[in-house]
């Protein structure tokens, strides 16, 4: 009878595999995956140059080409045009494909606006608990933009969502900052369509305004049960100046709108 071990030395044991030498650039690769999954590299954030990261990583552009072609095949960085690399939270397609679910009927907007209600109270309650001084300071940064009195009014949507993200940010959850970074095409047509067409008098913007205040405010504080509320309440505006879903909005030429189109302020 053939010993199936024939040709290994007496001692060989098949339990125990040889460890394979691992590549440079899968090294790399994993150590910027490290970065992207504790949010040190965040949603949208762009890379340093190829030369840049192998000088600071002391390895080959090479291995960093490689590493980076990786982390692009697995759908967590890609191309910037122009040259460079920057993170991302989903594909360009998915996001896409929700912003065309929401454009397409007035019942999905006001759903995300509900969604929204839930996940940005969460949100808000995190980031009173887990905020950092500095991170305190960008969310005050981008209320003191909105309150600005000769800040145009054509950003007055971008600002909100400026205010929005940086309460992200300091959620310190990398989940949550990568839903929000997957939906940042559509909550940014969705907040253009709150501050422009929804609500969009000069009444309406004071209350937005002292709304982001309050959750600031309790985020300042530390009290997560009080920025919940004032989320809460400040997403809610939003949602209960939707129609019911039997009273389809008029168009401004009398048409039907009941396969409502999400706008701009065009």
């Amino acid at each position: 009878m053939q010993n199936s071990d024939q040709g290994n030395p007496p001692d060989f044991d098949a339990r125990f595999q040889e460890i394979p030498r691992e590549r440079v650039a899968d090294r790399v690769a994993q150590e910027l995956m490290k970065l992207i999954a504790t949010g040190k590299l965040m949603p949208g954030e762009r890379l340093p140059g190829e030369r840049q990261l192998a000088e600071m990583m002391n390895v080959s552009r090479v291995s960093v080409r490689a590493a980076l072609q990786q982390l692009k095949a697995k759908g967590f960085v890609t191309a910037v045009q122009g040259g460079g690399t920057r993170v991302i939270a989903a594909s360009d397609d998915q996001d896409s494909a929700l912003a065309a679910l929401v454009r397409e009927n007035r019942k999905n907007l006001r759903d995300f606006a509900q969604i929204r209600v839930a996940i940005e109270a969460w949100a808000a309650r995190q980031a009173a608990e887990n905020a950092t001084a500095e991170q305190i300071a960008e969310i005050k940064h981008a209320l003191d933009v909105m309150t600005d009195p000769n800040r145009p009014e054509e950003f007055k949507a971008e600002d909100d969502v400026a205010f929005h993200m940086s309460v992200a940010k300091a959620a310190d959850s990398v989940i949550y900052m990568h839903l929000m970074g997957g939906m940042g095409d559509i909550l940014r047509e969705t907040l253009d369509y709150h501050r422009y067409k929804l609500l969009a008098t000069p009444a309406d913007d004071r209350v937005f305004l002292q709304q982001h205040r309050k959750v600031y405010e309790a985020i300042r504080d530390k009290d997560g049960e009080a920025a919940a509320q004032a989320m809460t309440a400040h997403v809610k505006r939003a949602l209960a100046a939707y129609a019911e879903p039997d009273e389809p909005e008029a168009a401004p030429d009398g048409q039907d709108t009941s396969r409502f189109v999400l706008s701009s302020r065009n």
